[in-house]
């Protein structure tokens, strides 16, 4: 009944959470690159709507596309190096901005091959000490199947991956969301969160700044006030309060 129970809750989930697929954009402005990664089971798409904020502040947007369902954080964050290697011509600052699991990809990248001329970092509703609902749905066969390995990664038990990301000496700014339109999954979280991470779990030691937004999971990367505060941030190394 259990496995019945975690089904339903799996399909409510993954219908609220899952977006179309897109192909990569054409990096474009003459500003510092700014490097996006979207979240597990999306894509580049799910990032179109910053891009083109941050393009019209200036910035050479390069919006990575990665295949979040075939490999583990592993051989994502190998891949995603080699791209970026070929990408990244231009001898000028390189910004990163990950949404949820784009955001562990972010400092998987960095610990791994840190760029010379490493810019400010942003992560939004990263799940940097895993969240609770994919522990809740880890057994579940439909979860495995549309989240992949990487999404088997995402538990709060992280010392397996803990050597993928290594400490934070780097400008990090964190958005986390308190806004939920999924209470079923907020149910199986704990503490305030925003639909899928709680706010706790998106902090980390080291970072520069952290601020919690009235804004859900799902819509975080297409809202306008992130686009603000990313944006802020990567001019002044904090967020903007009033």
């Amino acid at each position: 009944m259990r496995q019945n129970f975690s089904s339903f809750l799996c399909v409510a989930f993954l219908s609220l959470s899952l977006i179309a697929c897109s192909t990569d954009e054409t990096p474009n402005g003459a500003g510092d690159y700014v490097v996006l990664f979207h979240g597990v089971a999306r894509n580049s798409k799910q990032m179109n709507d910053l891009e083109e904020y941050l393009q019209k502040q200036g910035y050479d947007v390069i919006n990575q596309n990665f295949a979040s369902t075939k490999y583990p954080l592993e051989t994502l964050t190998l891949r995603a190096s080699e791209q970026l290697t070929a990408r990244l011509t231009e001898d000028k600052p390189v910004h990163f901005v990950g949404f949820s699991t784009g955001g562990l990809l972010v400092r998987a990248i960095i610990h791994k091959q840190k760029p010379e001329n490493l810019g400010r970092v942003v992560q939004l509703a990263t799940p940097n000490h895993g969240s609770e609902v994919s522990d809740f749905f880890k057994d579940n066969w439909l979860y495995q199947e549309v989240l992949g390995p990487a999404g088997q990664q995402l538990i709060t038990d992280q010392q397996k991956i803990e050597h993928l990301f290594g400490e934070v000496n780097y400008e990090l700014g964190v958005i986390a969301g308190n806004n939920t339109i999924n209470p079923v999954t907020s149910i199986i979280i704990p503490d305030d969160d925003d639909g899928m991470v709680s706010i706790k779990s998106t902090k980390l030691k080291g970072m520069k700044d952290h601020i919690v937004l009235p804004v859900s999971h799902t819509f975080a990367p297409s809202n306008e006030i992130v686009h603000q505060q990313i944006a802020y941030f990567l001019k002044n190394g904090v967020f903007k309060r009033d």
